[in-house]
This record gives structure tokens, sequence and C-alpha cells, in this order.
């Protein structure tokens, strides 16, 4: 009995014990709902958020505002992601409010990429492909898209300008041609143009497709690579409005120049050394030239958006005044544009549009005053009532000059430029089957161009004749037509993932233009004003012309996908096009990818390597870069000949340009071989690229003698041969550690170009102080070599070549000593000789970010080592054959000061002033603080009374720490011109900026 009574005994225990646990258990899963917000380092909402509670399939999505509820334990964890946001997990812990900050990841491999006519994820990408995060190209002050890109991309060189309305000029990988390096635009699946009359802010992605297998699917436009942009669309939710104002102060950097009293001291001193009667300078004046034309600039920058959305449709919509009052007088750029876009579903089908409209108008800057500052001595009153227009601008013998008083020429030619632009497209889809897919894209574009030309009577430069007042207008309108047929199959099959793309598309583009001039345009008596219209003057000119051009094309690609582990992508494009003869319109232009995803392997294993891709890919591209018609002659129809004895005027025409019926597409062959690696858990990548780049048959026309017939431009030909080879390297790190966050980039590019040889039995090309030689760069420096300075005569005498001849022996003490190349006893332009090269050796970029709760702040340095560049500012105000104003503080040779390097200074003679010499080659090198920005968003908690969900402050500046040698304006400098990249004759600078936002939503 005993025992039985303790086992049942024992049996109550375990019946306890179980219980107890069961309770335990079950408090442990309390079911509580939880409420809260997910939203960006920022501050912003992020809609559409996933909340999952760990390892269940339980979960939530946030709504517009990006708030969420959810019922779950109270001792799980939640898990919150969103596309381009970097995954985090946060206890519960009985709370019943959990917000979660989402840092962005630029990086995450899932995200989506936009190739042309479809999309990857970034983890599948075989080619070179870059994503550019909208948000870092609109926190800067610029004018363009192109100006925004500078530094942080590899590969892909910017040089722009601060002139209002100016287009930076934007390269990727290098030299490809030798006449244009402008990418294809697309924007949103339109062919155009990112110009100044497009409005950055409503970029919402933009990916460069750098190497010939991601730029293939676009062909014979694609061969200066192809920059993609997705413009904003409207997400479902209730209605949100955007809004911000950024206001900024631009200043101009200064020359040092001298003052009346030094200058006269030094044109003294030449006007005495020649020998010639020195100028009776105006003493009583003294003209800072700088500060008459300089002034501050203001840009303001105003946008709003308007965008929502419901269950089968969405919107967006925008405005934007951009309004850029010059650092120049008589400068000013202005732009309003708005955009539309939207898009619905109905079962099966898909339609949409996005459209653009936009006005800009470009008050032109006259002349160079870039220039003309330092060409205007200081002794030169900026008014002089005895002079035509009453503006000064020397007298003979008193200020000798010809430099141009910009005052006056801002004032009396006045050229205003102004654009009216639609473009956009309309797509519809139908979806056939869960796996198959057509496409229709209807693409428009339309500009009317209006130019307005005013010369006034009055005069701006020394000996000009007078002239009469002239009025030139031009009317021109362009339009573009795209049509686009896609058919799309995309399907698993086990570990098998396909997709086929086939197309064909036709672009039909047409440009029109009249024009008129009058001169002695009448000024209104009750305003003072010139009529601006063509009813008034005399002799009138007016003409017209029309140019057309299309191009057929048929596209397909293939992408297959094994296990995630192989990649593979093939691509091939036929383009039919005007520009060519019949027997050579067509053209084909493959490419192929592979990738290896080695980290998927099963025999890899690394805790430590978070993904490992190698990527190789081979493509060829095409280009047409020519004119519409440049395979048919050229005629002129308006000639008149004098016939018979009775000398009878009859009309005839003439062959005016030389036509090259044979002209065929120029093509790229691009080779690539990258690298993608990801350690610590992905929050460190590093990207590694080797290309080559080799275009063949370059479409180019190489100058040749008037007495050929020649008379309308130099005839194209397909001759040269160019290639690029370079490296591209990034290394990205970024982390969040509780309410912190920051990331950091260095990029790294390096590219070397050659001219592989010239074509039509040429070995070389001269363009000013540049030498194009088969196996070398483009544009090398070809220049006379100096040897510094003569002290006496007796080293003028000794100064002989081997076979005992003086080389220079009409110099004097304080002269330049010329090196005597070849050797034959005199200075020459055979003693000519390569001496550097304009093209940088590497480029950098490094760009950093940090925020912490409400505050931010990001940064972009850009770097150029390796280039030699001409100082055409220097080669003007440092020689004194020519009078314009000097450099001040120069200390040249005199018998009392002869340890200097600056020759002495003489009127008349050129030997210390020859442009051809490498005296003005200067170390281009630069590091440049190009954006420096910091933010600040105002707690929810401030805002939820007035009913504004976000408001944010900013302030930023640009370009306001330079460390360079350059003795010129800006080392960052543009030139369009090929073949003399590295001279700064006048270029416009980049400007100081400081900026000032305040963006607010609700």
């Amino acid at each position: 009995m005993k025992t039985k009574f303790t086992q049942i005994l024992k049996q109550r225990y375990y019946l306890l014990f179980f219980f107890s646990l069961l309770v335990q258990q079950m408090h442990a899963q309390q079911q509580i709902t939880i409420t809260g917000k997910v939203a960006s380092a920022t501050g912003e909402p992020i809609p559409f958020a996933n909340v999952v509670i760990k390892n269940t399939k339980n979960g939530a999505v946030t709504d517009f505002d990006g708030r969420y509820k959810i019922t779950a334990a109270s001792n799980q964890t939640l898990i919150f992601s969103s596309q381009g946001y970097k995954t985090i997990e946060i206890a519960i812990n009985n709370a019943t409010t959990v917000d979660a900050t989402l840092a962005e990841d630029a990086m995450k491999l899932d995200e989506i990429v936009v190739v042309g006519y479809g999309s990857q994820q970034k983890k599948d990408l075989t080619g070179a492909v870059s994503l550019v995060k909208a948000g870092e190209i609109q926190k800067r002050q610029v004018t363009t898209v192109a100006d925004g890109l500078q530094g942080l991309v590899t590969g892909v060189k910017v040089r722009g300008g601060g002139r209002p309305g100016q287009e930076a000029n934007i390269e990727i990988r290098g030299l490809k041609n030798l006449q244009n390096t402008n990418p294809l635009y697309v924007i949103d699946g339109v062919i155009t143009s990112a110009n100044r009359d497009f409005n950055p802010n409503d970029i919402e992605t933009i990916q460069v497709l750098k190497d010939a297998s991601a730029a293939a699917i676009y062909g014979s436009r694609a061969a200066n690579g192809v920059i993609i942009i997705t413009t904003k669309k409207g997400k479902k939710g209730p209605l949100k409005v955007e809004a911000s104002v950024k206001s900024s102060i631009t200043t101009m950097p200064r020359y040092d120049l001298m003052g009346t009293e030094e200058f006269a001291k030094l044109n003294n001193q030449a006007y005495d050394n020649a020998g010639y009667p020195k100028q009776n300078l105006n003493m009583a004046v003294n003209t800072d030239w700088q500060d008459a034309v300089f002034q501050t600039g203001m840009i303001n920058d105003y946008n709003v958006s308007v965008s929502g959305g419901g269950e089968n449709s969405t919107f967006f919509m925008s405005g934007n005044y951009f309004d850029n009052k010059g650092t120049v007088v008589g400068t000013d750029f202005d732009r309003i544009s708005f955009r539309v876009n939207a898009s619905g579903t109905k079962g099966i089908f898909s339609i949409g549009e996005n459209i653009a409209i936009s006005n800009s108008k470009t008050d032109e800057m006259s002349g160079n005053p870039i220039i003309d500052v330092y060409r205007m001595t200081p002794t030169i009153p900026l008014y002089d009532a005895a002079n035509p227009g009453g503006y000064g601008y020397g007298k003979q013998g008193v200020a000798d000059t010809f430099g141009t008083n910009p005052l006056a020429i801002a004032d009396f030619s006045n050229a205003i430029n102004e654009n009216f632009r639609i473009r956009g497209n309309v797509w519809s889809e139908l979806k056939l089957a869960s796996w198959l897919k057509y496409r229709f894209n209807f693409g428009y574009e339309t500009s009317f161009d209006s130019y307005k030309f005013l010369r006034k009577i009055g005069n701006w430069t020394l000996n000009q004749p007078v002239d009469p007042s002239i009025i030139d207008q031009n009317k021109g309108r362009s339009e573009t037509m795209l049509f686009e047929n896609t058919l799309n199959f995309k399907k698993q099959f086990g570990k098998h993932d396909l997709t086929i793309l086939v197309g064909q598309t036709f672009q039909k583009d047409k440009y029109e233009q009249i024009y008129g001039t009058k001169r002695n345009i009448p000024i209104n008596s009750g305003t003072g004003q010139y009529y601006q219209v063509l009813n008034q003057g005399d002799s009138p000119v007016v003409g017209g012309f029309i140019n057309e051009a299309s191009l057929a094309s048929y596209l397909g690609r293939l992408e297959y996908n094994y296990d995630n582990r192989y990649l593979f992508n093939a691509v091939l494009r036929r383009d039919g096009s005007s520009r060519f003869s019949d027997e050579n319109k067509w053209g084909n232009f493959p490419s192929v990818s592979a990738g290896w995803r080695v980290n998927n392997e099963s025999f890899f294993k690394s805790e430590f390597i978070k993904d490992l891709k190698l990527r190789a890919s081979y493509g060829e591209l095409g280009s047409g870069n020519i004119g519409n018609y440049e395979y048919k002659s050229f005629v002129n129809n308006f000639g008149q000949i004098v016939l018979g004895t009775g000398q009878t005027l009859y009309p005839s025409a003439t062959q005016v340009k030389l036509s090259n019926s044979q002209l065929r597409w120029e093509k790229l062959k691009q080779t690539n071989l990258g690298l993608d690696l990801g350690v610590l858990n992905n929050d460190l990548r590093f990207t590694a690229d080797y290309f080559i780049a080799r275009t063949e048959d370059v479409l180019f026309g190489f100058p040749i003698l008037l007495t050929t017939g020649n008379d309308g431009g130099n005839p194209i030909s397909n001759a040269a041969t160019v290639e690029n080879k370079g490296i591209e390297l990034e290394l990205a790190y970024s982390k969040k550690i509780n309410e912190f966050s920051f990331n950091a980039s260095v990029n790294f590019t390096k590219v070397n170009n050659k001219l592989v040889s010239l074509g039509n039995g040429q070995n070389e090309n001269i363009v000013g102080n540049t030498m194009t030689r088969a196996g070398s760069p483009v544009g090398m420096w070809y220049v006379l070599q100096t040897d510094g300075l003569f002290q006496n005569q007796a080293e003028i005498a000794n100064y002989k070549n081997a076979d005992g001849k003086v080389i220079m022996p009409g110099a004097v003490p304080g002269d330049i000593r010329f090196k005597d190349v070849n050797g034959d006893g005199q200075i020459t332009s055979d003693d000519k000789a390569i001496v550097g090269s304009p093209w940088p050796e590497f480029e950098m970029g490094l760009n950093a970010g940090a925020e912490y709760k409400g505050f931010d702040f990001s940064m972009n340095w850009i770097a150029s080592h390796g280039a030699t560049v001409y100082d055409g500012f220097r080669s003007v105000v440092d020689r004194f054959d020519d009078n314009s104003n000097y450099r001040a503080g120069i200390q040249p040779w005199t018998p009392e000061n002869p340890n200097t390097d600056f020759p002495r200074v003489t009127k008349g003679s050129t030997l210390n002033s020859r442009g051809d010499s490498d005296r003005f080659l200067e170390n281009g090198d630069f590091i440049r603080l190009k954006y420096i920005g910091f933010g600040y968003n105002l707690p929810e908690r401030i805002l939820n009374k007035s009913g504004i969900a976000r408001a944010r402050l900013t302030l930023s500046a640009q370009n306001i720490i330079t460390i360079t040698k350059y003795k010129g304006l800006d080392p960052e400098f543009s030139n369009g011109n090929i073949f003399e990249r590295g001279v700064d004759n006048g270029a416009f600078p980049n400007l100081r900026t400081y900026s000032f936002g305040v963006e607010f939503s609700f």
C-alpha cells in the first residue's frame, strides 16, 4: 500500500511540474499587438516595407506613411526589410511599439537594375554596370545630370563649368573616337539627351552601362556608353505632396593681376628694352576689370511634386523652376518644367505614360570675358564718351590692346537662346502568360528652338569699324518618333532560369529651320530700345533647311542562370541607318558575357566572404557619328556665271564638298574582365574591372587641300583606329551601429588611349601645339623645349651646335635658351618634340557620409594625377610683345636681377613669348572637395501638430577647396576639342557654390 501511495504522489508531482511548464510557455507565448513606424535614416517613411516575425511566415507591410500593425508573441523578434535598404532585426521584449530605422544599401545584391529593355537583379549582372543613387546628384546644385556624376562612378570622367546653362562634357572609359565622346541617354525608354532642360530632381534611378556587353542592346548608338535614367513614379497610398527650395550663391575665382602702378613699370620696361617710345599711359585710371565684369551669382531651384495611387493605378506629377543669374555680367539661365507619369493595370493589360514639358531660356555670354579681363589693361577706363557707344577700350599710343571691353560687348552684342521641349512616351504591356509578356513603346520628342541676336550700334575694341545695327533670328523645330515592340519570355525550370527578349525598333528624326537677318534696325523713340522684329530694317536675308534621318533595328537578348552559380548573357542587334549608302547601311553588333558566383558553390566554405563573382565579356558596338548626308555630294545651286558675247548672266551650280559613298559603321570591340567581392556580411564590397577597347574604321574628316575642289568642310572617311586600355577599382564600406550609420567609398580609374593608326596614308596630325602620331596617345604636347636663360653674351656666343655654328645669335642676355633638338644650328619648328601628355595617369573619387538621429553629413572629393596642361592665361599675361595686363608679382630678368626664371621683357619680339614652347605647360594635378553637405531632419514630435510629415534643412558647399599647382583659374577645365584636350584657353571655371535648402512633405 505504501508503495502504491508513493507512486501516486510521484505522478501528481510530474503532473504539477508539467502543468507549471505549460503555464510558463503559455505566458511566454502571450500574443500582443505591436505597432510602429519604419523610416529611412533621414526620417522619411518607407512605404511597403516588410515586417516579418522571425522564424515564421507571418508578417505585415507598412502603409504609405511607413506604419504597420502586427500580432506576435512578446518574446519574439521582428525582421524589417525593404528594397534598397539594409535588413535589421529588433527584439519585441514585451514592447507594444517598435519603430525601425533602415539604412540605405546601395550595394544590396537583390536590387533591381535597369539594363535596357528590361531589368536584372544586381547579383546577376555579367557586364560592367554602375548604379548611382539619385540623391547623390539631387543634393548637389547642378544644371544637368552629367554635372552631378563627377567622382561617383569609376570610368566616368566629367568636365563642366559654371556658365549659366553650360552642359558638361562626359566621357565613359576614355576616348573611343575622334569626334564626339558624349554617351547615349535613355530616359524612361526614350532615346534622348539629359540636357539643360531636363530636371535632375525627377530622377528615381540611374544606371551607367560601361562595357560593350551591357550596352550592346542599344547597338550603333552605344559606343560611348549608355546612361539609363528612370524618373519617379507614384506609389499605392494616400496623396503625398513634396516640396523643396534650394538657394545658392556662386562666386568666381580670380586672377592675380597687376594694378596701374606695377603695370606701368613693366610696360615701360618692355618698351625701353625694345627701343620703342613708351606709351602715354593714363596713370589716373586704375580699372579692376574683374570687379567690373565678375559678380556674385545666384541660383534658385524650386520643386514640388504630387503622387499617389490606388489598387490599379498610380500617378506622379512634378513642377520645377530653376533660375541661374550668372557670375559674369549679361549671363542668365532659367528653366521651367513639368512632368506627369501615370500607369494603370487591368487584368493582363497595363498602360502608362511619362511626359515632360520644359522651357529653357539662356542669355548667352558675349565674347569671352574670362580672357578679356586680363587682355584689358588697368590704365583703360570702363567708359569713354569719345568712343562710339561710350565704352573705353584703349587708344593708339595711350593704351594699345586688341582686348575687348566685356561690358561693351555684353551691351552691344546680345544673344538669347530659348527652347520649348516636349518629350515622353506611352507604353502598354500585355501579359500573355505568367512567363510571356509583350510590350509596345512609343516615344516622342519635339523641341521648338528660338535664337535671337541683336547687334546694337557701338564699339568694344580698338580699331573696330563702325557696324550698323543688325538683328538675326532663326526658328527651328526638331522631332523624334520612336516605335518599339518587344516580346519577353521568362521562366524557371528547376535550377534553370531563362529569359529571352526579342524586339524591333524604328526611330525617325527630323530637324527644320528658317532664319532671317536685317540691318539698320531703328530705335523706338518712345522707349529708346531697338525694334527686335524682322519687319524693321533693310537688306533682308532669309533661308532655311531640313534634315531627316531614320534608324531601323532588330534586337535579341538571352539571359541564362543555372542554380545562381553560372550566368550567361548574349545580345545581338542589327541596325540600319539612312546616314550610310545602301551597300553599307546595315551593321551587326553582338556581345556575350558570363559570370560565375563562386560563393554559391558547395565547395566554397567561408563565413568571411559573402559574395564572390567573376565576370567576363566581349562585345561589338557601332557608331554612325556623322551628319545626315555625308555619303552624298554637296552642291551649291546659288552660283552665277557670265557666258556669251552678250555677257549674259546665268544661274549655275557647283559641288562644294567631296563625298564618300563608301562610308561604313565605326566598330568598337571591347573585352571586359571583372570581379565583385563582398565581405563582412557584404558591408565591405570591392569591384574591379579591366578592359580593352579598340575602335576600328573611325569616322573622321582630316584636312585636305582646297585645290581638290573641297570648299564645304573636310570630307569624312573611315580612317583611324583608336585603342583604350583601363583599370577600374572601387572599394565601399557601410555600417549601422545603433542610431549611427556611416559609409565610405573610394574609386580609382586608369585609362590609357592610343592612336593605333591614322589611315589615309597619314602617320601624324598636328593641331595647335599637339601631335597625334600613330602608336601614341592623341594630342600629345609637341613644342620647343626651353633650357633656362642666357645670363651674358658669352653664354650666347658659346651656345653652338656640333659644327660650331652659333645657334641663337640674335639673343641677348635675359632671353630664353631653346634646345636645338636636330642639331642644325638654328631654332625652327623642326626642333619641336613630344614632351608630355594631356591625359591623366589616373583619376580618383572619395565619397563619405554619416547619419546620427536626425543629422547627416556627406562629402565628395575628386582627384586627377599625371596630366600636363597648357595654361592659356599665362601664355598671354607672361608675354610682353603684345599689350595686355600681367601677372602680379613677377620679377623679370634684368642685369640687377639675374636670379630668376622669368625672361627679360621686351615689346615687339616674339623670342621670349613663343606660345609653342614648353614654357606654358604646367602640372595639371589637383585634389578638390567637390561637395560637402549637412542635413537635419526635424523630429516628428515637432511636426505632428503642423500636418507636415517630414521637414529637412540642408546646408552645402561645392568647389570650396582645391589643392593644385596650376596657375590658371581652374585645373578642372573643359575643352571639347579632342586634339587639344589639355588646352585651357579661357574655359569657364567651376564656381564656388554655397547652398541652403528646405525640403518638406505632407
